[in-house]
C-alpha cells in the first residue's frame, strides 16, 4: 500500500473538523449541540477524511 499527500483542500477540511472539535470541547466558542458526543464524532470524521485523503491518489 502506497501513501500519497493529501490535496491542500482536503487537509484543510480535516483541519477545520478538528478544530471546531477541540474548539467546541474548551468552550472558548459556543457549538450548539445537535447530537451526543458532537465533539468526538466531529474529531473522529475530520481524522477519517485526512485518511482517505491518504489513501487514495489525486484526492
Amino acid at each position: 500500500m502506497r501513501l500519497n499527500p493529501p490535496t491542500v483542500f482536503v487537509f484543510l477540511i480535516s483541519l477545520v473538523l478538528v478544530g471546531l472539535a477541540v474548539v467546541s470541547q474548551l468552550g472558548i466558542f459556543p457549538i450548539p449541540f445537535k447530537f451526543p458526543n458532537q465533539n468526538f464524532w466531529l474529531a473522529v470524521v475530520g481524522y477519517v477524511v485526512l485518511m482517505i485523503g491518504n489513501l487514495v491518489r489525486g484526492l
